[in-house]
């Protein structure tokens, strides 16, 4: 009865809820570290303007298109979750099969024009990307909480990506800004699950805070996290990416990470959660640009 209650629904496509599909935070997220690696690829002085907008553009549609074929694939658990019961999808204002046409239109267009204005290796990636978020990271959040670290794989792939749109191969530096943000999500994404866990219960998603009811576990791993992602954070200016002043910048914002992750791991409420989410929402950009600037023009 739902069902034939929400097809009812749909009396005509609002442009708000295709772009809304789209989770235009999350894709804008993409777009903005993609443009970093593709930036860091780039020898100074010779970044190509064109080439960026369209390695940018064909990342930013192939994300788009990935986050709405998520929540295609993920409809029925977005109906039992608060913060996602509004969705285009779980609240009836689109049809299941419009929301499968738009997103995987908008994958296809992004990996087509990749592959056509950019390179082949980045349209390969890209491809393998969103193949990984929906087919692999996505079936898997109801089956293990080992999903998280699984789904950070695809999550850490716009700079390399970004990487590969401006030289054409992958290189230590990709893969550097890759594992950068691979260690970055995950205290990032384990103070979301903390806040929202009850959310995630009522979903069936079988994420570490489900199985964790002192919350112990999770307080631990946000912080061990964090402590692997600070040497990492420092390698850029190891192999030459960057001088003194991003190593100065990254020492910095990733003690103050660490400090924030620490203080939750001994004391795990709301309000640290909360600080956590923050902090790791600041840090990235914050890193990136520190790191971009001394790369470019220092």
């Amino acid at each position: 009865m739902h069902r034939m209650c929400a097809a009812a629904a749909v009396p005509g496509v609002r442009p708000s809820d295709l772009l809304e599909l789209t989770k235009p935070r999350i894709t804008g997220l993409v777009s903005t570290t993609a443009a970093a690696g593709f930036l860091l690829s780039s020898p100074p002085g010779q970044v190509d303007p064109g080439a960026l907008a369209r390695t940018v553009i064909g990342i930013a549609l192939v994300s788009a298109g990935s986050c709405a074929l998520n929540q295609y694939v993920e409809r029925e658990l977005d109906r039992r979750m608060k913060r996602t019961a509004q969705r285009p999808l779980p609240a009836g204002r689109l049809a299941p099969d419009l929301a499968l046409a738009w997103g995987a239109l908008l994958g296809a267009i992004g990996i087509l024009e990749l592959a056509l204005l950019v390179n082949p290796l980045t349209a390969l990636l890209a491809a393998a990307t969103l193949a990984g978020y929906i087919f692999v990271y996505t079936p898997l959040k109801t089956r293990t909480s080992l999903a998280t670290i699984v789904g950070a794989v695809p999550g850490a792939a716009p700079p390399l990506l970004g990487w590969t749109g401006a030289s054409g191969e992958l290189a230590l530096g990709g893969w550097l800004l890759f594992a950068l943000l691979f260690l970055w999500q995950l205290p990032h994404f384990l103070a979301i699950a903390w806040l929202y866990r009850e959310d995630y219960r009522a979903a069936g998603m079988r994420l570490l805070t489900i199985d964790d009811p002192d919350f112990a576990r999770t307080a631990r791993q946000s912080a061990l996290w964090t402590v692997a992602l600070l040497p990492v954070s420092l390698a850029p200016a190891a192999v030459g990416l960057a001088g003194p002043l991003f190593l100065a910048g990254a020492l910095a914002l990733g003690a103050l990470f660490l400090a924030v992750a620490v203080a939750f791991a001994r004391a795990p409420r709301v309000a640290s959660a909360r600080r956590l989410l923050l902090t790791s929402v600041a840090y990235l950009p914050a890193v990136l640009a520190v790191l971009v600037v001394d790369h470019l023009w220092l």
